[in-house]
């Protein structure tokens, strides 16, 4: 159980770091206000204390929006534990039913101008991942929900929130980040289908 958590932790943290850092290239003005809020709350510390990120609220809203629009586990498989009637169909007792959380999150009816980034629309908002709100499903819901969710969430921020304090970012020979490429590669997690390329530059500040 305890390496399934950090198995299923692991691999989700790993692709939602590289989407993130890819949208943030994409939209330097919102790295750049996650830089400043970072490095305004830590004043030149080193090490990132739970406290520390506690107070970081746009780096939450950065990594639930990056959740919404790039979820790793974009199909969410459930089985029928009983006939059952969804939407005019008959479902059969043990019939496995997907769950499009990628549609879900993209969808017009729960969220607005859903193909824009912004991580603005999670600020002041009570929308979580812990499977609460079904609009918002990246981890899945109910019993069933990722058993590594509290573990990705604190390495995605401790990891982020690192990036974002010591090193300035920029892609590798002058590209743009609007032209960045966020073709994905389908499997069980989403990744991106080409590794994300970017130059870093030690911040002194």
């Amino acid at each position: 159980m305890i390496k399934d958590v950090f198995g299923a932790g692991t691999e989700t943290s790993s692709a939602v770091l590289e989407w993130a850092m890819t949208e943030l290239l994409r939209h330097p003005t919102v790295m750049k206000k996650l830089q400043n809020e970072v490095r305004g709350i830590l004043h030149g510390k080193q090490d990132i204390t739970l406290d520390d990120l506690e107070k970081m609220q746009y780096l939450k809203a950065v990594i639930k929006e990056t959740l919404r629009y790039h979820p790793p586990v974009p199909l969410i498989p459930r089985e029928a534990g009983r006939d059952a009637k969804i939407m005019g169909y008959d479902i059969a007792a043990g019939t496995m039913v997907l769950v499009n959380a990628l549609a879900i999150g993209w969808d017009p009816a729960f969220w607005d101008e859903p193909e824009n980034f912004e991580p603005e629309r999670f600020l002041n908002s009570s929308i979580d991942f812990n499977g609460l709100h079904l609009q918002y499903i990246p981890f899945g819901i109910g019993r069933r929900i990722c058993p590594g969710i509290g573990f990705a969430k604190v390495l995605i921020e401790l990891v982020l929130a690192n990036l974002m304090q010591k090193f300035d970012w920029k892609l590798p020979d002058g590209a743009k980040g609007e032209n960045l490429d966020t073709t994905g590669l389908r499997g069980l997690v989403i990744r991106r289908k080409n590794p994300l390329i970017a130059v870093a530059t030690l911040c002194h500040s």
